[in-house]
């Protein structure tokens, strides 16, 4: 009695899986999700949950608070017709823990202590490449750490990628001090993010889903701004993009641009999925009225230029982790890996009763693949056709921030950005002045002081510089004359005073976008650029010294917040001195 029904529903299974499978395998024997075959905007956007970095008195007031989240291994749905998946996700229990991770919230001013805790198993569920410098557990188990992206905070809680752990406590890197975090919550009120930052795992230890928003906030400084506000209306945006098996799993090719030289690795990932908040395309029912979203840009490898196809502004009132002194208002914008855009956007003023959250960002970014129909999308507002009561305002100023000062810079850096090829042309690692991650530390900045960096972009792609720690400004933005000549040099010398920089930073300049005009984490250094910048090692608003001990070991570092690079290895030591 049941051969029937199994026969009526076989072809309707085998046209479901064939209506998921891309045309060609991944390279291992399995199918790709095409999607094509997915459907857009079927999912409602998700809103992370929160876990609260303080705790109140008796009077109200906040107080310190100790908080710990776990990394477990467990399964999520990131659309509504791909199978569950396989994931790393952070979380307070193995049931609440997510992907993104919960937002923490925290108060300026008020201590937050957080215990990682790292449940992970043995193997990863992701591809890695042993032959990049890597954490190399010798009892097994997935090294992870826990860098909060932004965060002013003492070098032991900063999350060096040579202090990761494994669960137990079974391997522990050169660098680890323990699994608990402090972050004195000290600076400005602003947006923050918190991500694994495992020495040559950080790739795949976000794409398996290690990441989360971290938000300061100040009712004292904020609540006057009458900025929107409140769960409704004040959103987290979290994009990042995947590709996906048609049995749901992640998908990362094992199978590397120079096999012979590393089995795995590629200079950059991109997914065929773009997803919010963990879902791919969802949509948002919104009411005709001002929102605020924070947008965060965590994918590995992929920029996005954004805008909403009916044309609606954007109004911003922040760039990564500070206010600007003042609204910007763009109708469209970039955002590279790691950095954060907080806007706002005023759905009354549209003529249509939705709008798409459209990206045309090429990847690599910016001499790529044009976008298409699928990562050519990010999400979807639906907008009510009612009008609602909106208290909320964008004010004519924001937060007051110090000027750059630049004539107060105690020293000049000069930062090169290299890039090497195999005989077959395609990328082996990438480094910064040339040198790896290993070698000694030359970038050595005094407490308290400001210094200007020449960062020199000798490839050709855009690379987002993060400093630890340190915020700056970009001053200038210079192209280079006979940069073929100039690189030529830095090759055989890698000195860029001994090349005559002076001599070649002479082209035309391209003025840094009003929205990024304050003080920032991270920048797009653009291909063949010198960019200037000022960066600030103390107190943004005082010019004082921290109020903990930034020289103790094992100290911070800057990178490529592309994922790949920084692995592979565009990354370097950064030592505070006194």
């Amino acid at each position: 009695m049941m051969i029937k029904p199994l026969l009526f529903l076989l072809p309707i299974l085998l046209l479901v899986l064939f209506s998921l499978a891309a045309a060609d395998d991944d390279g291992n024997g399995g199918l790709l999700i095409n999607p094509a075959k997915l459907e857009m905007f079927v999912d409602e956007l998700p809103d992370m949950p929160k876990v609260y970095g303080f705790r109140l008195n008796k009077d109200g007031a906040p107080a310190a608070a100790h908080v710990t989240i776990g990394m477990y291994q467990k399964k999520w749905k990131f659309h509504r017709d791909i199978p569950p998946t396989t994931v790393f996700a952070f979380g307070t229990s193995n049931e609440t823990a997510t992907v993104p991770g919960p937002t923490i919230e925290a108060v300026h001013g008020v201590p937050t202590s957080v215990t990682w805790e790292n449940h992970l198993p043995s193997e990863h569920i992701l591809p890695s490449d042993p032959t990049i410098p890597t954490a190399t557990p010798k009892l097994g188990g997935v090294p992870t750490v826990v860098h909060l992206h932004g965060g002013i905070h003492p070098p032991a809680s900063d999350g060096h990628s040579a202090a990761w752990f494994t669960s137990s406590f079974r391997s522990t890197g050169p660098s680890f001090v323990g699994p608990t975090s402090y972050y004195p919550n000290i600076q400005d009120p602003g947006n923050l993010w918190y991500h694994d930052h495992a020495m040559g795992l950080t790739r795949v230890n976000l794409l398996a889903g290690l990441l989360g928003s971290y938000v300061i906030r100040s009712p004292r400084v904020e609540d006057p701004l009458n900025l929107p506000s409140g769960p409704r209306f004040d959103r987290h945006l979290v994009v990042f993009d995947r590709s996906f098996r048609t049995d749901g799993s992640l998908f990362l090719n094992s199978t590397g641009n120079n096999p012979s030289i590393h089995p795995q690795w590629q200079p950059e990932y991109f997914g065929d999925a773009i997803l919010v908040n963990g879902k791919a395309w969802p949509s948002l029912r919104v009411a005709r009225r001002k929102y605020r979203f924070r947008i965060i840009n965590a994918s590995n490898a992929r920029f996005y230029r954004f805008s909403l196809s009916n044309g609606l502004p954007f109004v911003h009132v922040g760039s990564d982790n500070n206010y600007l002194r003042r609204p910007v208002t763009s109708t469209k914008f970039l955002l590279a890996p790691s950095e954060i855009a907080d806007v706002v956007v005023d759905f009354s003023r549209s003529t249509t009763d939705s709008a798409v959250l459209a990206n045309d960002a090429p990847y690599p970014y910016p001499t790529g693949d044009p976008t298409d129909e699928f990562n050519g999308k990010v999400m979807k507002f639906v907008i009510r056709k009612d009008e609602t009561t909106d208290p909320s305002r964008i004010p004519k100023r924001l937060m007051a921030q110090p000027p750059p000062a630049a004539h107060r810079a105690v020293k000049t850096r000069y930062v090169a950005m290299y890039e090497f090829e195999s005989e077959t042309g395609e990328p082996t690692h990438l480094l910064l002045n040339n040198k790896t991650f290993d070698e000694p530390i030359t970038e050595t900045p005094r407490e308290g002081s400001s210094e200007i960096w020449n960062v020199i972009n000798l490839t050709e792609d855009n690379h987002p510089l993060h400093v630890h720690l340190g915020l700056f400004v970009v001053l200038e933005q210079r192209e280079l004359e006979d940069p073929d000549g100039f690189k030529d040099c830095m090759t055989k010398k890698n000195d860029a005073v001994a090349c005559r920089l002076d001599r070649h930073a002479t082209g035309k300049r391209v003025p840094v976008p009003k929205y990024e005009k304050g003080w920032k984490n991270v920048f797009k250094m653009m291909p063949g650029y010198v960019t200037r910048i000022l960066v600030r090692f103390s107190m943004l608003k005082t010019g004082l010294a921290y109020p903990f001990d930034a020289k103790a070991e094992p100290g911070y570092v800057y990178h490529c917040h592309i994922l790949d690079h920084e692995d592979n290895v565009m990354m370097r030591p950064l030592k505070i001195i006194a």
